[in-house]
């Protein structure tokens, strides 16, 4: 964070100090909401949630080294009071940007965020310092604290942007405006909440038109609804995809014998070859995007084809690929799910695993409404279709749906298994993995079935497997 008395960040906040003997005092550490993460110069700003109350902390937050609270309440240390703690961090964050001149890239999507924002990030990083997320804080205390990390050098800063309701997306991008709006897709992610694609559309299509008229649009031409936002924005519309109109796109595309995307990059300035580090051909539109956001901001096309070829996995538990000395490459994958990304990692599962066992260690996904159904059902079928060898789906009703759409389509009983929870997934593999097998592992967050994939690459169970 660029630094910042006490005095100042009152005046930002609107807020009242507190037992601060010296507000000159500078801020010059980063700003949190976890106690353990506080270094000397940081401010700790206090949330009061379902569980843990950060006011609580405040005492350890400053003998650890923070400079002061951001607290709704005195609490007996410095402190700026503030009526919302959440509306202060956002007045902060947009305070301390405009004063940055930082190009601000903020992306959107129902599926792919994450892992374009890291590549994003990557192709930027070469160019001048970046500051983007860690993991997915994209929402209204998250995208603040990502903001706040950018310092005086800082040249570009990436946002991600999530929404489970319409007017999400307006808020954040009230928070810190940005230059660049990205919208890879639009899903079924979250259409529980939102009721259709339409609606999601809806919710995604706010980071367009928060854009200014000397601002970038940076849309899908292979999704019909992220094309239509072109008429939502007042700002330049730059296209990426496959489709013949785009303006960064690919061709030749085509997997590697591991399953690694490989493709030509075509960009406005040129053409350049690009054979990537991740795993699987939904990569090929997350690089496209990221390429249209490096070009747009002066990265030539052999910079951004290096960059891409070189760029690996920044954010934990997304296709984390893992090879144990036995020959089992683990796939973890186990972040969250949803109906697009569940078909892309069974897709990458089946490239990777050719001329080998495949097993897809799936959980249910959550927020599908009355699309849940259907859409465990057509999972399972496609996991059938793919040929992988046995899917084994792990939990309750949604799970049962998964491994019912497996039956259906035609795997009955050696192929597909229902299981209880993750133990029993994780006795089961013990008992029937052999050397070689590819093993896929995803489910939405709740259900943790990142502790499956964590349990089969423990060195304490390396020689458990058959024949090992």
């Amino acid at each position: 964070m660029i630094a910042l008395s006490l005095a100042e960040i009152a005046d930002l906040v609107s807020g009242q100090p507190h037992d601060i003997p010296d507000s000159e005092v500078t801020v010059t550490g980063p700003v949190v909401i976890d106690s353990r993460q506080v270094r000397p110069g940081s401010l700790f700003a206090a949330y009061a949630g379902e569980r843990v109350d950060g006011h609580d902390y405040a005492r350890r937050a400053t003998d650890a080294g923070a400079v002061a609270v951001l607290a709704t309440r005195p609490v007996g240390v410095p402190a700026i009071v503030v009526p919302d703690v959440t509306e202060a961090l956002g007045a902060l964050a947009r305070s301390v940007v405009a004063r940055l001149g930082a190009d601000v890239v903020a992306l959107t999507g129902s599926a792919g965020k994450t892992s374009t924002k890291d590549l994003i990030a990557q192709l930027l990083e070469r160019k001048a310092p970046t500051v983007y997320p860690a993991g997915n804080l994209n929402n209204e205390i998250g995208l603040p604290l990502t903001a706040l990390r950018a310092a005086e050098d800082t040249r570009h800063l990436v946002l991600e942007m999530g929404a489970r309701y319409v007017g999400d997306i307006r808020y954040l991008t009230g928070l810190v405006p940005p230059r660049i709006g990205l919208v890879l897709n639009v899903g079924t992610a979250h259409v529980g909440e939102f009721g259709s694609r339409e609606k999601i559309a809806e919710a995604k299509g706010e980071l367009v038109e928060s854009l200014p008229a000397d601002g970038v649009a940076v849309l899908n031409a292979d999704d019909g609804l992220v094309r239509e936002m072109a008429s939502r924005t007042k700002a330049r519309v730059l296209y990426f995809g496959e489709s013949e109109t785009a303006d960064v796109r690919a061709t030749e595309v085509r997997l590697t014998e591991d399953g690694r995307p490989a493709f030509t990059l075509h960009t406005p300035s040129g053409c350049s070859d690009v054979t990537m580090r991740l795993y699987g051909e939904h990569h090929v539109s997350n690089a496209l995007a990221a390429a249209a956001v490096a070009h747009e901001l002066g990265l030539s096309v052999d910079e951004i084809a290096v960059a891409l070829s070189e760029a690996g996995t920044l954010s934990r538990w997304r296709m984390e690929v893992t090879e144990r000395p036995d020959g089992v490459t683990v796939v973890n994958d186990a972040y969250n799910a949803n109906p697009e990304s569940m078909r892309a990692a069974l897709r990458a599962l089946a490239a990777m695993g050719k001329g080998r066992r495949t097993w897809a260690v799936l959980g249910h996904m959550a927020e599908l409404g009355d699309t849940s159904l259907v859409e465990h059902d057509a999972v399972g079928r496609l996991a059938v279709r793919l040929n992988v060898s046995k899917l084994v789906a792990v939990g309750g009703r949604e799970a049962s749906w998964l491994q019912l759409g497996a039956y259906n389509e035609g795997s009955w009983g050696e192929e597909s298994v229902h299981v209880s929870d993750t133990q029993a997934a994780i006795d089961l593999l013990r008992g029937e993995l052999r050397p070689g097998d590819v093993v896929l592992v995803k489910a939405s967050r709740s259900v943790g079935l990142e502790s499956v994939a964590q349990a089969l690459l423990d060195p304490a169970t390396e020689g458990e497997v058959a024949g090992a």
